[in-house]
Parts: structure tokens; sequence; C-alpha cells
């Protein structure tokens, strides 16, 4: 599939779920790529870490590949490059705070002068093929959230990327009403834009209400530590946060190596220049307890970060019974388990916990409904192609676009061809677009045979089964639910592999194949005969 004389655009990530966005957009035979993300492995591929969207399309055609244009740098934009730029061979495109946070990764990955970083430090255009660029600052959870106008010869592009409305950002100066207003002015053929808070029926809310909410709540905790946790790449949190620790008369300590790093990112890049001075752990530990201010990673349950090895008293950092933790975050769905279990083990040493629940010290980085309009009413596209969301989220966005009038709504999930213009919009092929995971050191398919069989296992436990000369038989088993019962089901097991084999007659009795089936099926009826359980079952026959 080659662009012609047309403007088309494909997901290959991020439409159909929230992470992992890698958004394409082809005209004349050229393609560009929009963000390279990936997401955090689930509990549906056990050992994992890592998931990016499977590239396959782009990679099949790499040479017609321009360029990777990088919206912002949360790791669901930007968490795939070091795997993935190298092959491309395309360079990649980004502001300074993003840029030297890309450089980290590269630097990290032994790619620095293998991959070509171009940084774009001002909003004026910029040419890459038929595609004139330019980044559009909006307010999001991190610095330099932007979105892009993209001009093509069939008409102008607003991309949103992550985005929101903060009349009071606290960091960084995003487009104004008027600026967008005069983008909408010159004209907007699609509009592709993030759905992720569409159900919430109210704004998303300021930075400086939740400078105001936690200024509040920490004095609420006068003699007590105070620890707060939060999504470290919140530049305007952290400058929040350190502001409320001045403001109450305590002394800031951050722990956690991802904070350290987008502290030093971000000063490099000219924010955070008024931070009071950091303080070590062990200094903290010895100050009065109203003294003292933390800032934690780990709030959404990871087990090695920070807030988690202080749960489980494994930290430098030590909280007791009075002490108060905020979570100035929002659950990422999936990791409700995980931070359930830290503030268990917190609850029951006498920490009290408080969320964005129980007071306003969060809010979130995208749009709720009334944004949403808000810029439709701006922007006035004649496509509204809704990405960045589960199929819930894009499907509500779609009905509230055409309720606001937007003449056309474009559904599509990741692999649709969707061609904007000539013509009426709308999907016309599918391509493949699937996932991958990191497992270990190497990147395979989240549906290949090996993540397959380790749910097998993960279910229903394995069998080794040894046939010996003399048709002799010995199981072992591992995660089947026979603790008391085992040697009685090994016993019984062997001897109906025994009684299997004897049952081979002639050819079949010396046919390797033959036997092993024999043996395999004998020892799993006895095992689901025993536990209910049908595990993975792997004969060794050995000879002479």
């Amino acid at each position: 599939m080659k662009p012609q004389d047309e403007l088309i655009f494909c997901a290959l990530g991020g439409s159909g779920e929230i992470g992992m966005n890698v958004n394409l957009y082809g005209c004349r035979g050229k393609w560009l790529m929009v963000d390279l993300g990936m997401t955090f492995g689930a509990s549906e591929y056990p050992g994992t870490e890592l998931v990016f969207a499977d590239l396959e399309f782009i990679e099949d055609r790499r040479k017609d590949l321009l360029g990777i244009v990088l919206t912002h740098a949360h790791e669901d934009h930007i968490g795939a490059v070091p795997y993935f730029a190298e092959e491309l061979g395309v360079p990649l495109y980004a502001t300074p705070f993003t840029a030297r946070l890309v450089h980290s990764k590269l630097e990290e990955a032994g790619l620095v002068g293998k991959v070509e970083l171009r940084v774009i430090d001002h909003f004026d255009s910029f040419q890459i093929g038929d595609f004139s660029i330019r980044y559009v600052p909006l307010a999001h959870s991190i610095a330099e959230g932007n979105a892009l106008v993209i001009e093509t010869p069939f008409g102008r592009i607003f991309h949103t990327g992550d985005w929101k409305l903060d009349d009071e950002p606290l960091v960084g100066t995003p487009a104004t009403e008027a600026e967008l207003r005069a983008i909408g002015d010159q004209g907007v053929l699609a509009m592709v834009c993030d759905s992720t808070n569409v159900f919430n029926p109210e704004a998303s809310g300021s930075e400086g209400e939740v400078r105001r909410g936690l200024l509040e709540e920490v004095a609420k905790h006068k003699g007590r530590r105070v620890l707060v946790t939060t999504f470290a790449s919140n530049v305007a949190r952290l400058q929040t946060l350190a502001e409320v620790a001045v403001a109450s008369g305590r002394q800031l300590c951050v722990a956690g190596r991802s904070l350290d790093r987008i502290i030093q990112v971000a000063q490099a890049s000219g924010y955070l220049k008024d931070l009071p001075d950091i303080i070590d752990p062990q200094s903290a530990m010895r100050l009065p307890r109203g003294e003292v201010m933390f800032l934690a990673t780990g709030g959404q349950g990871e087990a090695r970060a920070a807030l988690g090895r202080i749960s489980e008293g494994n930290h430098d950092i030590a909280l007791s019974a009075g002490d108060v933790v905020l979570f100035s975050s929002r659950q990422i769905p999936g990791n409700e388990i995980a931070i359930g279990r830290i503030q268990n083990r917190l609850a029951e040493q006498g920490v009290s916990i408080v969320t964005d629940r129980q007071s306003y010290i969060h809010v979130s980085g995208h749009p709720g409904r009334p944004e949403l309009e808000a810029l439709y009413s701006w922007l006035r596209p004649e496509i509204l192609v809704p990405v960045h969301g589960e199929l819930r989220h894009m499907l509500e966005q779609a009905k509230l676009g055409a309720k606001c009038g937007i003449p056309v709504q474009v559904f599509q999930k990741n692999g649709d061809l969707v061609r904007l213009a000539p013509g009426k919009p709308g999907k016309f092929g599918v391509v493949r677009a699937g996932r991958l995971i990191l497992d270990g050191d190497i990147i395979t398919p989240a549906d290949g045979p090996a993540m397959v069989m380790r749910r097998r296992l993960a279910h229903n436990g394995v069998l080794m089964v040894v046939v010996g000369p003399g048709k002799r038989a010995q199981v072992a088993g591992l995660g089947l639910p026979l603790e008391e019962d085992y040697e009685d089901f090994r016993h019984e097991a062997e001897q109906d592999i025994l009684t299997a084999l004897a049952k081979l007659k002639g050819a079949k009795a010396r046919d390797r194949d033959e036997v092993t089936e024999a043996a395999r099926l004998a020892a799993r009826r006895a095992a689901q005969r025993w536990s209910g359980k049908k595990p993975q079952v792997q004969v060794m026959v050995v000879e002479g």
C-alpha cells in the first residue's frame, strides 16, 4: 500500500487502547509518523514489562518513511524510540525538553550518533517532504505538551496529542483561545483528537487549583511527616510541590531515580529554576517530623519504586503511625491491585492515606467534555478522528463531535486505513496492527507460541515425564494443587504410563513418536483425574 495523490491516516497503536501511541500520515508516496510509544506489561503477558505496537506495516515501507515527530515526552508517546528508531532509520523531531529525555534513552541504549535527533526550539513551521509542521503548545501533565498543525497539499490537520485547557498551568505557556481560533479561521480539514476523558462531564481543572488544594491539605498535618507521590514526568506538579514545601515550612526530600532524572532535564530546559535545596533521606529523617516533605515515585504500585520499598520498610525513608501519604495522581487502569497492596501495607502501619477522592490534590492532563466542546468550536474541523482511547472512549467522542456539529466523524481503530482527502472521508482498508512484547532481551509477538505456552503453564502447571529403557517411567509435576496427594498421584501416573505403553504393539512400540504421545496422554489424564487441571506435558524418551 503506497499513498497516491491523497491524504491518509493510519494508527498502528493508541486507537483501541490508552497508551502505545503510533500514528501515520500518508501523502504522495510518503509517510510521516507521529509518536512512537509503548505501554507497560499486564497480567495477560506474564513475565514481561513492556508492550509495543507491531510496526511491520511501516517497517516494510521504511524507504518511504520521512521522519518521526514526537508530541511530548510521556512514555506512551516516546517509550519505543530506543527499540525501533535505529531500524526505522529516519530523523526524530522534538522540542527541547522532550529531546533531552529522548537523548537520555538513546544514550542508555548506546544509540547516540546512530539515530538522528533534531531539536525544534521554536514554533515556526519545519518541512518534512510534503508535510509542513509546526508545534502548538497545549497544557498537559508534562512540560512541553504539544499539538501539531500539519499542512498538506490536501488540507490542514490539527493533531492534538495529549492536552487539556488550563488557565493556570504553572509551567509553560499554552496557546490561547485567540491563537486556536486563528488556526480554525485558516480552515482545519481534520482534527485527530485525544479521547481519554470524554466521559468526564466536567473540565479537568487547573494546576493552580491543585497547588491551593495541596497547600491546604499539607497544612492539616502539622507535626507529621508528609510524603507525596505523583507522576515523575509532571514538571508542573513538581513545581507545585516545591512551592507547597516552602510555603508550609518543610524541607524537600526526593526519592526515586526517575524524579532525579526529570528534575535534571527540566532544569536544563529552563524549568524548575526556583526549586529549593533538596536534602538526602538520611538528613530528612533527622529533622522534626513536621519539617520535611518527601516526594517519591511509586504511586502506581511499582514494587521496586521508592514508595513500594518504603511501605515494606526497605528504604532509608521510614514512615510510622500518624504520618501521611498523599497520592497526587490518578490510578492508571490495571494498577488498582498493586496500588491497593501498598496502601494496605501503609494503613497497617498506621499511616494515613489521602487520594484525589478525599482532597483536591490532583487533576487530569486530558480534556473533559467541556474542553472538547470548546476546542471543537474554536477549530471548527470538517472531520473528527478520535484517537488515544479504548474503543468506548473513541465511539463516545465521535458521538460528541456529531452533537457539536462537526460534519464528519471517522471512527477507526489500530490498522484501519482512513482516507481524509480527496473525496468522501472514510475507511478504505486494513493493515496489520498487533502487539509486540519485550520478553527478557527479545522483542517477540505478544500472541507468539512462547507467550501462549507461558499462559498455559501459569493456569495449569507442567508435568515432566521420562520414559527410560525397558519402558520405565518417571513423573515430576510443577504447579499442580496436589501437595498432600502428590506422591500417590505420581505413583499412579507412572503406572498409567506403563499400562499405556504396554498396549503399543509391533512397530508402534518401537516408534518414538507413538511412545511419546501415549505417555503424554496417560500422564495428562492422570493429572486431570487427580486435580482437575490439564497441565502441559513434556515427555523425554531415553534409549539405551
